[in-house]
């Protein structure tokens, strides 16, 4: 039997996700060197290799959120995870929009025995 390798196809992200997840990257890698702490010590802390932390510090988007997570908490910087999607504006005015009476049709009653 022959097995063939499949490759990983990903949806491309739009243009201002790359920036924002780039722009992640540099934040903690930043503050990784505000504290002194070389690569390998983060990357022992979280429990990743050395070379998925360099990912992670370029932003990269095929990095699991929980890889990042763990970095964050290495850090010290875990608790900026609970800002993430904090404030749903559309989801709420969505919901706002729909909350209006529902119209139903009156229950049908069933007859005991069939005419």
């Amino acid at each position: 039997m022959i097995l063939s390798t499949m490759t990983r196809s990903l949806p491309s992200l739009l243009p201002r996700l790359e920036r924002s997840l780039r722009g992640l990257g540099t934040r903690i890698r930043q503050a990784r060197l505000r504290r002194a702490y070389t690569a390998a010590t983060v990357s022992q802390r979280a429990g990743v290799s050395r070379a998925t932390l360099l990912r992670v510090e370029r932003g990269d988007a095929a990095v699991a959120l929980g890889i990042y997570a763990r970095v964050l908490q290495a850090l010290g910087l875990d608790a900026d995870l609970e800002r993430l999607a904090a404030d749903d504006v559309l989801g709420r005015k969505l919901q706002d929009a729909g909350l209006g009476e529902r119209a139903r049709a009156p229950r049908r009653r069933r007859s005991a025995a069939p005419p």
